[in-house]
């Protein structure tokens, strides 16, 4: 029945109101946890503020000091005459980043499906190589690799194996993940074909796991880049090596041009990055425009 809402009276819309009063405005006891944990989080966010010193002059000085070094001793880049030993090294950076997160794919890869709900019935291992994954990526990259420079000395094997381990941890809990949210009637009925456990996994788990996989896994390769860029600074090998030399010696303007160059790399990997996800998973297809037009 279609009524116009001129033709409603206010003693329609008060039994109505009484009939769904979720429809017409939450309770008042629902609005209070709401505006308690606004004012919470917002009272919270002024105190962290306050206690470290946001409201003090000191805050205001030093971010005045801090554009003052950015447009006197920064600018302009110098050491291009060092330009071909930065790119080299660079390229060292970008290959720690590489081999530390295919090591770590690799391995996580096996250990992921030990750790789904959906995948491994026997829960003391799930749960055992879920703590074990939590354990691999509670410590930072700088950690790990003060850890493996003073087990195999200096150099980027020690910034490779760090960013290994952590990523080992992090790959089991992001591919563990996306095998607990997939369909299982693709899996039910591979097995109601006569599928094995591996015709489960390789028709049934894979082809709806391996885009969100693949994804993930350029996403942490962009970010690794970042991240083996400052292993140098322990001596774990890569440009961050160089870039803390130069910092300590006050050689800014040189220092300038090294993150010039870290942030030109970046971009590059992203974008690369971007049109290889984009071709292997399709993603640029799905997200085109539909022509309304061209469908009529």
């Amino acid at each position: 029945m279609n009524v116009r809402l001129a033709d409603l009276t206010d003693a329609d819309i008060a039994a109505e109101r009484e009939l769904y009063p979720h429809v017409f405005g939450r309770p008042i006891a629902q609005r209070l946890k709401s505006w308690l944990g606004w004012g919470g989080g917002a009272a919270l966010t002024l105190y962290c503020l306050y206690r470290f010193g946001f409201f003090s002059g000191d805050f205001l000085h030093g971010a005045g000091k801090f554009g003052q070094l950015v447009a006197s001793q920064l600018f302009p880049p110098t050491g291009y005459e060092n330009l071909p030993l930065f790119i080299k090294v660079i390229g060292e950076t970008i290959a720690m980043a590489f081999l530390g997160t295919l090591l770590g794919a690799l391995f996580a890869f096996p250990l992921s499906f030990l750790a789904s709900k959906n995948i491994t019935r026997l829960r003391p291992l799930q749960f055992g190589t879920r703590r074990f994954a939590d354990l691999l990526r509670s410590f930072d990259y700088l950690i790990w690799a003060l850890i493996f420079v003073r087990a195999i000395g200096l150099g980027p094997l020690a910034g490779i194996m760090a960013i290994a381990i952590v990523e080992i941890g992090t790959f089991v809990k992001l591919y563990s993940e996306a095998i607990e949210n997939l369909d299982r009637k693709q899996i039910d009925g591979v097995t109601a074909a006569g599928g094995n456990w591996l015709h489960r996994i390789g028709f049934g788990v894979l082809p709806q796991v391996l885009p969100m996989m693949l994804s993930n896994t350029l996403y942490m390769f962009e970010h690794n880049v970042r991240s083996a860029s400052i292993l140098g600074i322990v001596g774990a090998g890569g440009i961050g090596f160089l870039l803390a030399d130069r910092l300590r010696a006050y050689e800014l303007q040189e220092a300038c041009l090294i993150i010039i160059l870290v942030i030109l790399t970046v971009y590059a990997i992203d974008y690369l990055s971007k049109m290889l996800r984009e071709r292997l998973i399709g993603d640029h297809a799905r997200r085109e425009p539909v022509d309304d037009a061209a469908q009529t």
